[in-house]
């Protein structure tokens, strides 16, 4: 199993090329979807990284898949331009998915 990223800027697809992990850039909401449902397809991934700017520009997308498939795994990375603690973003998807306000 490998890591895949779904990128909004090139400076993290860079960065995580050094690491060894593959991934696009995308541009747009459209773009973010499309790439995110071919990696969702792939076989030999198992985790697709996804900074937060792409994340939020297909969020119920991202909350669909997380909810409904078991593979590969889809974690939020934040990049140079983080906006949120990682914290708040976990304490939100529980809120939303299971009801739990931490």
């Amino acid at each position: 199993m490998k890591f895949y990223l779904i990128s909004d800027n090139i400076d993290t697809q860079m960065g995580m090329r050094l690491a060894g992990i593959d991934g696009i850039v995308t541009k747009d909401a459209d773009e973010t979807k499309k790439a995110l449902d071919d990696a969702m397809k792939m076989e030999d991934v198992g985790i697709v990284l996804m900074t937060e700017k792409a994340v939020r520009q297909i969020q119920e997308t991202v909350y669909d898949y997380k909810l409904t498939c078991k593979m590969p795994l889809i974690v939020e990375v934040p990049d140079r331009h983080a906006t949120s603690k990682i914290s708040d973003t976990i304490s939100k998807y529980l809120s939303e998915a299971v009801g739990i306000k931490l």
